[in-house]
């Protein structure tokens, strides 16, 4: 009798086991739980980068971590600090808890099209990495050491991509040693400047979801009738939303649970 009820015990104590929506940051024993799993899912989707022989995790790997533990991030602003002669862009993220419903914590970061490999990055590209350096500093922030603990180096890759075009500048004397055959290039090629302005063609900047648009559709997202695919999908994608396509979320989530209401009554 005895061993008849054991395994019963034994499947209920598995499903005790703390799932991915109830890890909680100030439980280290939960936190390296999901170290492992994090470890496993970064290495199946490749999602670092090697430096120096080093592990740098992205930024997906790194929203990975924060999904698990119900935070998420909030573009607050991006700001154009662009001059005549540079393209530059400023943003700052916010982190938010889903289960406290309050802010905790937060990310700035730059992106410029002076820095090395981004010369002809057209200015929404710009304004693009510049929110996702931020999202990936705003997780280091309050996350490195789970990063840390899954065994890889608690710096986002997208920061050592920008500390290491620092030296990039470095190659230009070797460019201007030969002057000779870059000008004989350029008067044998006319075409070759023609097409420069057409690469760097000012693109109308993209108004992103603004944050009061991002918090209304994280507040539907926790409606009991939105199933967690639709929550989860829809989190991953809010910081790529533009203002239009935010609006169009919030009604589509309102009409969801306007329909779920209904049918929800009418089954009663």
């Amino acid at each position: 009798m005895t061993e008849v009820t054991k395994a019963p015990k034994e499947a209920a104590a598995k499903k005790a086991a703390p799932r991915a929506e109830s890890y909680d940051i100030a439980k280290s024993d939960e936190t390296f739980d999901l170290a492992k799993d994090l470890a496993k899912f970064i290495k199946e989707n490749k999602l670092s980068t090697q430096v120096q022989g080093k592990e740098f995790v992205n930024v997906e790997g790194w929203q990975y971590a924060g999904s698990r533990l119900g935070i998420v991030p909030i573009v607050e602003h991006v700001i154009n600090l662009s001059t005549d002669q540079e393209l530059k862009y400023q943003a700052k993220v916010t982190l938010f808890d889903l289960r406290h419903q309050t802010t905790v914590g937060a990310g700035f970061a730059v992106c410029s099209n002076k820095e090395g490999g981004k010369k002809f990055y057209q200015e929404f590209a710009i304004a693009s990495m510049a929110q996702t350096r931020a999202i990936g500093k705003a997780y280091r922030n309050i996350l490195a050491w789970i990063i840390r603990a899954a065994g890889y180096e608690p710096t986002p890759a997208e920061e050592m991509e920008y500390s290491g075009n620092v030296p990039a500048p470095a190659v230009a004397p070797a460019v201007v040693a030969e002057p000779a055959p870059v000008m004989r290039a350029v008067t044998t090629a006319p075409a070759a400047p023609a097409e420069a302005p057409a690469a760097e063609a000012p693109a109308a900047p993209v108004q992103y979801a603004t944050a009061s648009q991002k918090e209304e559709i994280i507040r539907l997202l926790n409606h009991p009738l939105i199933t967690r695919q639709e929550k989860t999908k829809m989190l991953l994608n809010i910081n790529r939303l533009d203002e239009e396509r935010a609006t169009q979320a919030i009604a589509k989530l309102r009409k969801a649970i306007e329909d779920r209401e209904g049918t929800t009554a009418v089954a009663a």
